[in-house]
């Protein structure tokens, strides 16, 4: 059986007791709970038990505490994926989206998120997502706006023709007559 992983020896168990009581999170509490009570002399089993844990996770606590102190032991904010574009492939989209298209280059006379994902491919050889790229487009401050539909052959004075003039829906009634009472 391996030798257990020492704890370091500039705390004691009362100021980790001291800080489990200030802590917010419950599993740093949890945590330096357990680690006192090593401090205290009780066995390791003992110490996994009072954490509700095992002792391969006692062990990474205490390397976790070895390492960086107290603040080793909160959980931190999983990273998740990293983004697709950097910093430097952003600024040349948003120069991009900026210019705007040049119809005998380009061959669209306005971006569309499938024509930026061609253009990325392209330059960058990225492929991303249509939502990806929406998601991209709109945290760089982009909006994806779209013209009120209009017919080419619409004719303004045609429609203008075309109202119709109704008289105001009321009128003033005529003034009514008083009749004597009889």
């Amino acid at each position: 059986m391996a030798a257990a992983v020492q704890v370091r020896e500039d705390f004691t168990a009362q100021q980790l007791r001291e800080l489990a009581r200030g802590s917010r999170c419950a599993d740093q509490t949890r945590c330096l709970l357990s680690l006192a009570e090593i401090y205290d002399g009780r066995s390791r089993t003992e110490a996994a038990r009072i954490g509700g844990v095992g002792l391969q996770t006692l062990r990474d606590w205490v390397l976790a505490f070895n390492a960086e102190g107290p603040s080793g032991l909160l959980n931190g904010k999983a990273p998740g994926n990293p983004p697709i574009l950097n910093a430097t492939q952003r600024q040349a989209l948003a120069d991009m989206v900026d210019a705007g298209p040049i119809p005998a280059v380009h061959g669209v006379v306005r971006w569309r998120l499938v024509d930026l994902m061609q253009w990325l491919f392209e330059e960058f050889r990225l492929s991303i997502s249509k939502q990806t790229l929406s998601r991209e487009m709109r945290a760089m401050g982009f909006r994806k706006l779209s013209a009120r539909p209009r017919h080419h052959a619409q004719d303004t004075e045609a429609q203008e023709a075309f109202k119709k003039t109704s008289p105001p829906a009321w009128t003033r009634s005529p003034p009514m007559k008083r009749q004597a009472n009889r």
